[in-house]
């Protein structure tokens, strides 16, 4: 054993590293007894044995390529363009908000804490963009690949059966919000048209009212002509229109009510006695209107005259 390792299993090593912990343990085991403990006020001497530390982390230090390694020791990048730009924005915006601000103490830009904060991320910035630049030019000198292939396949830490869960629950969800936007658009689409039904009656009563009014008018002699009546006969034409389009549409497509089994056959159908009562039915009409038809009155009267 070197002479630093036994120094570092000393007493006096291990008594300077004893915790709260440890010693209130002692205390509950009895160990510590008044007097034996006296508290330390003086000044500790700090020891920087260099020597000792270096021969430490000599031996501590893992003896492995850069490549495993990745560390670096270089100096800042350039400062960019675009970030001079910013910093100097950042720090005419600092001095207009101590130029505006009676109440706000001035401090100068070095020692201005907003600043230093920004500069000091803006450092970082630039070591880490040093080190890339290098970094990667050191690889490619290794002859090692800085980009992954377009065919690269990364193993995830979850199974296949798990992420089609996943996207099973995920593609559920995106369903579900597209039904509900769909009905929701669907409800918007029926309320708009509910208004604009209202909205039309309302116009056409008015009108309607409007016209009235015009008649009275005329009939009292305050209107010369019934040029009016032009115009409503042209809207009550369009209207006509309108009419005949939503019929002949409803004809072709349909006007709502069950369409679906209409042409189904029931058990009666398959049996052929649907035809048959139908066929009774309109023979029995047919007979009767031949024998129990009635007589006109004057018929009747002249009957009753022969009589």
């Amino acid at each position: 054993m070197s002479d630093f390792e036994m120094e570092e299993s000393g007493s006096e090593y291990d008594s300077d590293d004893n915790s709260d912990a440890e010693l209130q343990a002692a205390f509950e085991r009895g160990e510590l007894k008044p007097g034996l403990n006296v508290e330390f006020n003086g000044k500790r001497d700090r020891v920087n044995d260099i020597t000792k530390l270096l021969a430490k982390t000599e031996a501590i230090r893992l003896q492995l390529p850069w490549v495993e390694r990745l560390d670096m020791v270089n100096s800042l990048a350039p400062l960019a363009p675009e970030l001079a730009v910013q910093l100097e924005k950042h720090e005419q915006k600092r001095a207009n908000a101590f130029k505006g601000n009676a109440k706000l103490p001035y401090v100068r830009p070095e020692e201005d804490p907003v600043l230093n904060d920004f500069k000091r991320e803006m450092l970082f910035h630039r070591q880490a963009q040093s080190a890339v630049l290098e970094g990667i030019q050191r690889l490619q000198e290794l002859g090692l690949k800085t980009r992954r292939p377009d065919d690269y396949f990364a193993e995830m830490a979850k199974s296949d059966e798990h992420m089609q869960k996943v996207r099973s629950n995920l593609m559920a969800k995106q369903q579900g919000q597209a039904k509900s936007e769909r009905i929701k658009q669907i409800r918007e689409q029926r309320k708009m048209g509910k208004m604009l039904a209202k909205q039309t009656k309302v116009q056409r009563e008015a009108e309607k009212k409007d016209m009235l009014d015009k008649l009275k008018k005329f009939r009292k002699g305050k209107l010369k002509n019934l040029d009016f009546l032009e115009d409503a006969k042209a809207l009550e034409s369009k209207q006509k229109k309108t009419a005949e389009n939503r019929k002949a549409r409803n004809k072709k497509f349909g006007f709502g009510g069950k369409k679906k089994g209409l042409k189904r056959n029931t058990k009666s159908s398959s049996a052929g006695l649907d035809a048959e009562k139908s066929t009774r039915r309109q023979r029995g009409a047919k007979a009767g209107a031949s024998v129990n038809k009635r007589m006109g009155k004057s018929r009747r009267i002249k009957a009753k005259g022969r009589k």
